[in-house]
């Protein structure tokens, strides 16, 4: 039961990837991406590997805003889907 939940309207998910791509451009995005650091396994890659990964996902109702966006390995992000924890 862990996995269901009921998905987030059709116009809150249209909003809030429509502010991702715009946060995706900001300056703290570029900084925080550039560190290289996956928030979920720690590793070290190279900032364009990186993608941004909703802690709280939009599926679930989650912000595209700093508190909630982190930078995420591809296979992690991959792996945590729409779920709320990683592991």
């Amino acid at each position: 039961m862990s996995d269901f939940f009921v998905p987030a309207s059709p116009e809150h998910q249209k909003k809030e990837k429509a502010k991702s791509q715009i946060l995706r451009k900001s300056l703290w995005w570029r900084q925080v991406k550039g560190r290289g650091i996956c928030h979920h396994c720690h590793q070290k890659f190279p900032p364009e590997e990186l993608t941004m990964d909703h802690l709280i996902p939009i599926a679930r109702g989650g912000k595209s805003n700093k508190k909630n966006c982190v930078p995420s390995c591809k296979e992690c992000n991959t792996e945590k889907g729409h779920r709320l924890i990683h592991w």
